[in-house]
């Protein structure tokens, strides 16, 4: 399966409504797609979502890894031998995630095509569906209720709440909610590294009597001793996410004992390929996993449900980062249903132009 071509294109897509989180607001996104098409016909996609801040990637970046060095480093390569084509990857982009997790996609996806398997199969097909949270950005009590609200009637049983910037504001907004909702819905919170130590214990204190699942990136991750702090420190589950960027980092995490939880996210780590070592070394200290998202489109999304599907460790999911996009090319690249996930039909990814 040699590959033979190799283009990709951005995506610019407005959200149907802007959300605001501890450190941008966020209106719009620009995701590039990848296509690679091999000798026999077959054309596997990838789907890039940079985010500079997190991944250090811009669109153009991204374009220009694609185009100046992934076409010539693979083309005429055989595609089936994909972990020895992303450690070439790899090493000529060290510090482009997001560019890597959309090769690594499209890899994946030419894959499962050949063999008949969607790529949740071709890993393990561990389950075949898993409910994902929702989130409520960054907003006055009132509006993050009526968010609430409508996402619980749409049949989502678990939301993620925004925070990280006011944490008594934080406290009574985690309580409003679920005042209104009951107690029989999932709530989680996300502080992204908005907290010190002692706003992250004051805050896991106020808020005992509201039963959250988990509280997330507390602290700044360019500290991870202070995150260490927070999870041996508090009852409530800790996780990891802007800590977490590389195999590295899980190690780390892992083996220092600094979080009860990581959220593995495919545009941080450089796709599933690398996901599933993570998720590996989680494992192995008995850490729970979850699989998240930046802004991306259907297809990365998809990307990351089949990496869930595949393993019994990723108990978790946050994928919810293509529910407004206008216009999002590949939105039929996976299924929702009463807050539930499905994959598309079909091999692959079961999503093609």
């Amino acid at each position: 399966m040699n590959i033979t071509k190799i283009e990709c294109w951005s995506v610019s897509m407005r959200l149907a409504e802007s959300y605001e989180i501890a450190y941008e607001k966020v209106t719009s996104t620009t995701n590039v797609f990848l296509r690679i098409e091999t000798h026999n016909g077959i054309c596997g996609f990838g789907c890039a979502a940079p985010d500079e801040p997190i991944t250090g990637e811009t669109a153009e970046s991204v374009r220009g890894d694609l185009e100046g060095v992934v076409e010539p480093l693979l083309k005429s390569l055989d595609a089936s031998r994909y972990a020895w084509l992303m450690d070439q990857v790899v090493e000529a982009l060290p510090n482009s995630p997001a560019t890597r997790a959309a090769v690594d996609m499209a890899l994946f996806d030419v894959l499962g095509k050949a063999t008949g398997l969607s790529v949740y199969q071709l890993l393990g097909g561990y389950r075949t569906s898993i409910p994902t949270s929702i989130t409520i950005g960054l907003m006055p009590f009132e509006d993050a209720v009526e968010h609430a609200v409508r996402h619980v009637s749409r049949g989502f049983q678990c939301l993620k709440i925004k925070g990280g910037l006011d944490v008594n504001e934080d406290i009574e907004r985690v309580h409003a909610v679920r005042d209104r909702v009951g107690p029989a819905i999932e709530l989680r919170f996300d502080a992204n590294q908005g907290y010190t130590v002692e706003q992250a214990r004051h805050f896991v204190e106020r808020t005992k009597t509201a039963k959250l699942e988990l509280l997330e990136q507390p602290t700044p991750r360019g500290a991870p001793d202070l995150l260490g702090r927070v999870t041996q420190s508090v009852a409530l589950p800790v996780m990891a996410d802007e800590s977490l960027m590389s195999l590295r980092d899980a190690f780390r995490l892992a083996s220092e004992g600094l979080a009860d939880m990581v959220n593995v996210k495919l545009m941080k780590v450089g796709g599933i390929l690398e996901a599933l070592q993570v998720n590996a070394v989680a494992k192995s200290a008995k850490l729970e996993v979850m699989v998240g998202c930046m802004d991306e489109a259907g297809l990365a999304i998809a990307a990351g449900l089949h990496y869930a599907l595949a393993r019994k460790n990723v108990v978790y999911a946050d994928l919810d980062g293509h529910f407004d996009l206008i216009d999002d090319p590949s939105h039929a690249a996976l299924r929702l249903k009463d807050g539930i996930l499905y994959p598309a039909e079909g091999p692959g990814f079961g999503w093609s132009i």
